[in-house]
């Protein structure tokens, strides 16, 4: 039996967890998410905690077992706390500007880039270089700041680009005049 899969979650105050055959809804103070069940695993709702179980003991069912257990452990933090992703912006010249849900970056192109935020993620500009990403679906948070960096990836020269906050980046030496 899968060492993760078999552990019950037990279910915080104000989460509420509405399983059914093939999918499951988390509804809790940060929003509400809703994911679609691998077809070889189960869930029930057990003394106000959600226990996941699977239909057979072949290979894919025991991976997928754990998988889903780890899948609405997120869901229900996401729920409850949140996730957050910072990125930062290093350049001479390179700003970001929030104006409703569109977030327009000047990162030395010759054009702005425009960047429409998805619906469910919350975002914050500071100093006009300092991004503020939090949402309640990790995938969406972590989606929507991989994007936003690959608008300007840091070059390894000077530094510059989009990267995240706590991101180190290895600087190269430049050409010697000998």
């Amino acid at each position: 039996m899968s060492r993760i899969g078999k552990k019950p979650l037990p279910l915080p105050q104000g989460v509420k967890a509405t399983p059914s055959a093939k999918d499951i809804t988390i509804e809790g103070p940060k929003g509400k998410l809703s994911r679609i069940l691998p077809p070889m695993t189960s869930v029930k709702l057990e003394n106000g905690a959600v226990v996941v179980s699977r239909n057979d003991d072949s290979r894919m069912a025991r991976t997928m077992h754990g998988l889903t257990r780890s899948l609405i452990s997120g869901m229900i933090v996401g729920v409850t706390e949140g996730y957050r992703k910072d990125l930062e912006i290093v350049g001479v010249g390179y700003k970001a500007q929030l104006s409703g849900q569109k977030l327009t970056l000047n990162l030395g192109y010759s054009h702005p880039i425009v960047y429409e935020v998805p619906q469910g993620i919350k975002m914050t500009v500071v100093d006009n270089t300092k991004i503020n990403i939090s949402g309640s679906d990790k995938q969406v948070v972590g989606e929507v700041a991989a994007t936003i960096r690959r608008f300007k990836k840091p070059e390894p020269y000077k530094g510059k680009g989009v990267r995240y906050a706590n991101e180190h980046i290895t600087i190269k030496e430049g050409k010697t005049v000998a």
